[in-house]
């Protein structure tokens, strides 16, 4: 086929099958995209990548020995993000994660705190819950920052041993109680003097971060960063 007969079809295919914005639901000729450019723009940037002592970090403050910590996006409710990761975690949408996990990377490569990465972990799942919801979310994540930082992505490096119910809707005290014995690792081998950096979707106590990072932390030499798409402080 001439390279330029697939160019003459592009209208015709999204004639055919159109691709919105999910944000405002205009057409978007790249169907890689996600967003259109006024609703990328629109979504609240924390501006944490080279902010020490930011609010990510102090979460884990006398809990976990974090190198540096940074979530990309603040969520709240009824938000074009909070709408993203509905999208992501219970509408079989993965490429939001990846999508997601490229402008993290593009970000982490600004960010000097971030420089010495030699690995990406993404935070477990659950097998049987992977199996319903048909990808690890983290996974995705990780994935799109892989893609940009390239580096490689240990998804076997640990294991989730338990599978606990979702903490969307539980206290700070519930959900630190609820993480207890969680994880465990399959290959601390890999993990010998590398910094890993671990990733999630939405970080709000940090429970469960904690919780695998102090298995990560007991492989000699290894030292973990924190990277999630966003941020939301838990309400009372």
């Amino acid at each position: 086929m001439k390279p330029w007969i697939p160019s003459l079809l592009q209208p015709l295919l999204h004639l055919l099958y159109p691709h919105y914005c999910e944000g405002c639901h205009t057409d978007l000729l790249l169907r890689e995209s996600l967003l259109c450019a006024r609703c990328e723009l629109s979504l609240p940037a924390t501006g944490f990548w080279e902010a020490t002592n930011n609010p990510v970090e102090k979460i884990f403050r006398g809990r976990l020995s974090v190198e540096a910590g940074a979530a990309a996006y603040f969520f709240t409710q009824d938000s074009l993000m909070q709408h993203l990761i509905t999208l992501l975690k219970y509408k079989n949408n993965p490429a939001v994660g990846r999508w997601l996990g490229k402008k993290m990377g593009y970000a982490l490569l600004d960010a000097t705190r971030f420089s010495a990465i030699d690995c990406i972990i993404p935070l477990p799942l659950h097998p049987k819950k992977e199996f319903i919801r048909g990808y690890n979310q983290a996974q995705m994540i990780a994935e799109g920052v892989a893609e940009i930082l390239q580096k490689p992505v240990m998804q076997q490096a640990m294991v989730r041993n338990q599978f606990t119910r979702t903490q969307t809707h539980q206290n700070r005290n519930s959900r630190w109680d609820n993480m207890q014995g969680v994880f465990s690792l399959r290959h601390p081998e890999w993990l010998v003097n590398k910094h890993c950096l671990l990733v999630d979707d939405v970080i709000t106590t940090g429970a469960t971060l904690v919780a695998c990072g102090n298995e990560l932390i007991s492989v000699s030499g290894c030292r973990i960063s924190i990277a999630t798409a966003a941020y939301t402080a838990l309400q009372p």
